[in-house]
């Protein structure tokens, strides 16, 4: 009997040719390129740094595109928006300590966010690996530990020959569900030394799927069919696992009303007849999900965001479907099911029959019109609330299919619960993680993902100081991004947390001197233009229609609406 793991085994005669008469001239470096191109990469995010060069310079010498940032972390998260929006794994190339720290707060957002980047580190040469007193030039006591508790996996390649071996295992463990950042680790002496080891050409590393058990989903679909007041909550994962069409099955077939969290966005239609949008930061919906008597969550582990604060306490039964088993019923008690998002919608899809509700579209509307009375009772309503109609103008100058990426600014904030993102997978923010400067970076990197597209930045003035660097980034490779930038002359967000808090802001910490803005972006050979609230719209849409990077300065002060966790 012929076993196909027999066949995958055997050399071809290609493969045999290959290895008996490899190039001459490569190194530990060509086989971490050899590697990525034989797991299907075609594009690497990084910095060169002194311990890593010979990687680079086999990049260089390969098919491999390599889209260079000026800061570590900003390298993290334009890798991070290219395995978002790709559903690929995204390799992002760093060199030994600075380097390899500078990069840890973008990890830990794409940890937070599922984002499979596949991080390839250097390390000091082989002697001096583990005691930190050589004095090796950006060395480390213990590089691992640094990241061990941000990324999903670590992985060493200590000798040339476990170089496939580690990378395709990282790549593998990146894109099994939940997604999440690897670590690759390997000493410069073994990245620059020449190699006798043979050309890669087969290299094996299949996502496991994560599979529903039965049991589990037959319970849950009975009673979800059986239910009085079924709600369901998509988070993140619905997004993550390209599942949105078959949620909106499901949510169809059992008339019931659906919410998105805040990674979620558009994992649901904004105008669809059950849409409860994303407005989880309001006590009125908290009342309608404490309500409901089944509670479906897909997706989502019901964190700080999503749960209003930790104030939303569920009455009736929850079933939890979530593929990271460290959230799952880590909030709250519920029927518990470790699967990815799409197997386990599938799965309930066989088993559960149409329940009729006629009333649940009214039911939706209710509370959505509920909602809209006590921000009109803020002064929020949609006719005087300028966040809103910022909102508005950017939807509508932004086509429907350009992703964007929004920083930890007010705008963004009021965007979490009120923009449409017209489709699934195409509005993503640092709410993961909550760290500043993620937006134009990322935006940066979905630009290479998807060319031809145009992609939007949001940052507040303070956030934009993290990532100004990298409009030389945008420059140079003609990325199509426009980068608005709400410039309120500081930290918008924590000068109203700390009114709220204390009276008063620090003026010291949240008021800030900052640039020109459009006269530093065009010092980049970057068009800007500064806007107002009315023109903001046309401006937008200008620049979003011209090719390559603009920059496009809103000078406003906007403000957050009142916490609506509060009775």
């Amino acid at each position: 009997m012929t076993h196909d793991h027999d066949l995958v085994l055997r050399p071809t005669e290609a493969q045999t040719a290959a290895a008996l008469a490899p190039p001459p001239g490569r190194t530990g470096g060509d086989l971490v390129v050899e590697t990525l191109q034989g797991l299907g990469a075609t594009t690497v995010f990084g910095l060169p740094g002194q311990h890593a060069l010979g990687v680079f310079d086999a990049v260089r010498r390969s098919d491999l595109r390599l889209v260079t940032l000026r800061v570590e972390n900003n390298a993290g998260f334009a890798a991070d928006a290219y395995g978002r929006l790709t559903g690929e794994a995204a390799p992002l190339l760093l060199s030994t300590g600075p380097g390899a720290l500078t990069s840890l707060s973008a990890l830990q957002e794409a940890a937070a966010a599922s984002a499979p980047v596949v991080a390839i580190c250097s390390q000091v040469p082989t002697p001096g690996l583990g005691g930190g007193r050589r004095g090796h030039l950006h060395e480390l006591r213990d590089q691992q530990a640094s990241v061990r508790d941000i990324v999903k996996s670590v992985h060493t390649a200590r000798t040339q020959s476990q170089i496939p071996s580690a990378i395709a295992a990282a790549w593998e463990s990146a894109l099994t569900a939940p997604h999440g950042p690897v670590w690759v680790e390997i000493p410069e002496d073994v990245i620059r030394a020449e190699t006798v080891i043979p050309q890669v050409t087969g290299v094996d590393a299949t996502p496991h799927d994560l599979a529903p058990r039965p049991e589990l989903t037959a319970l849950a679909a009975h009673w979800l069919e059986t239910a009085t007041r079924p709600v369901i909550i998509a988070g993140g994962g619905v997004v993550r696992s390209d599942a949105a069409k078959k949620l909106r099955q499901l949510a169809e077939r059992l008339n019931a009303p659906v919410v998105t969290t805040f990674g979620g966005k558009g994992a649901f239609p904004w105008h669809h007849p059950l849409s409860l949008q994303s407005w989880l930061e309001d006590r009125h919906m908290t009342g309608f999900l404490e309500d409901a008597d089944v509670l479906l969550v897909v997706g989502s582990g019901l964190g700080e965001l999503s749960s209003n604060y930790h104030t939303f306490l569920p009455t009736g039964r929850v079933v939890q479907i979530e593929a990271d088993l460290g959230k799952l019923e880590s909030n709250h008690p519920a029927l518990g099911i470790h699967a990815d998002a799409r197997l386990a919608l599938q799965a309930l899809l066989e088993t559960v029959g149409v329940r009729e509700d006629p009333y649940a579209p009214e039911r939706v509307r209710m509370v959505l019109g509920e909602i809209e009375a006590r921000l009109a009772g803020q002064g929020l309503g949609h006719d005087a609330c300028p966040e809103r109609q910022a909102l508005a103008a950017v939807r509508a100058a932004l086509p429907a299919r350009s992703p964007s990426f929004w920083d930890m600014t007010i705008l963004g904030y009021w965007a979490w619960s009120a923009f449409d993102p017209a489709h699934p997978n195409t509005m993503h923010s640092a709410q993961g993680a909550g760290g500043l400067g993620y937006a134009f970076p990322a935006a940066l990197g979905a630009a290479v993902a998807e060319p031809g597209t145009p992609v939007l930045a949001v940052s507040g003035d303070g956030g934009a100081m993290y990532s100004i660097a990298e409009l030389a980034t945008a420059r140079q490779h003609d990325l199509d991004v426009t980068w608005l930038i709400v410039d309120d002359g500081g930290y918008g967000i924590l000068r109203e947390y700390m009114t709220d808090a204390f009276g008063t802001p620090a003026t010291d910490a949240t008021e800030l001197a900052r640039p020109d803005f459009a006269a530093l972006a065009e010092s980049f050979g970057v068009p800007a233009v500064t806007t107002s609230p009315d023109a903001l719209r046309a401006d937008l849409a200008k620049a979003l229609a011209t090719p390559g990077p603009s920059v496009v300065v809103l000078p406003t002060m906007f403000r957050m609406f009142a916490p609506t966790h509060l009775a």
